[in-house]
């Protein structure tokens, strides 16, 4: 490692900003790079699983809902694919190179590991099976994803910590959408609420990463974490618990 690097790396160490591509080290960059493009990936796909919920809406209210994440996530997607364009990202080429809307077996356990080069978080890789299912995976990843949130808001690279700054509120209005539709759900259909949140629950803290991740302390010294996977899990769980008893589920 140069001595330069060793400067940036003591300057992220010690809570540093960076601002442009130009001041970044190539460790730094491969990391970034990889935060940037799983959360494009899952926004894709997550995108392309509502574009299919929305003819299953028992309402237009409903209907206008699933509309709007779908467009909004796709919307994330692109914002952060522009940052990744700075670093010299093909962003045509990139957006074009998986099918957003395949799915695995619905029985099929991934664990946390990405499939194939493509990055999107696993949960993301599991189909939805109808209105009530798709409700209960947007407020169970919606509330994961705003913990992470609290994250991505705080990292290091300030242009992308802006876009995700910009991102948050609409993430977690996708969440508050999802909660309308689950306290309306407890009463017409708790059944298939209760199956689906035992089916996602474990899919979505999945997303949280493995426990005791070796890599935890090298991003937190680069400034692109600050809690570990077990801490942001438990801070989920707990914050999922209160929402489903609020639902009376």
């Amino acid at each position: 490692m140069t001595s330069d690097a060793m400067q940036v790396q003591d300057y992220l160490a010690q809570g540093g900003v960076l601002t442009a591509p130009g001041n970044v080290p190539a460790r730094y960059r491969g990391e970034l790079l990889r935060l940037m493009g799983s959360f494009v990936d899952s926004q894709l796909a997550a995108s392309a699983g509502f574009a299919g919920a929305i003819n299953w809406a028992p309402g237009i209210k409903e209907r206008i809902a699933a509309s709007r994440i779908t467009l909004e996530k796709a919307d994330h997607a692109e914002r952060v694919l522009a940052v990744m364009g700075d670093f010299g990202t093909d962003t045509a080429r990139y957006q074009r190179q998986h099918d957003w809307a395949a799915r695995v077996a619905r029985d099929a356990d991934l664990g946390p590991a990405r499939q194939s080069g493509d990055m999107r978080l696993s949960v993301f890789h599991y189909p939805l099976s109808g209105w009530t299912d798709a409700v209960v995976m947007n407020v169970l990843q919606g509330l994961a994803t705003g913990v992470q949130m609290t994250e991505l808001t705080r990292i290091s690279y300030a242009p992308l910590a802006e876009t995700f700054r910009e991102i948050a509120p609409r993430e977690a209005r996708h969440a508050a959408l999802g909660l309308e539709g689950l306290a309306r759900l407890a009463g017409t259909d708790p059944e298939g609420a209760r199956a689906s949140i035992a089916y996602w629950t474990p899919r979505v803290a999945a997303g949280f990463g493995l426990s005791g991740s070796a890599r935890f302390a090298t991003l937190a010294q680069m400034g692109l974490r600050r809690r570990d996977n077990d801490t942001l899990r438990a801070e989920w769980q707990a914050l999922l618990g209160e929402k489903l008893a609020e639902c009376g589920l």
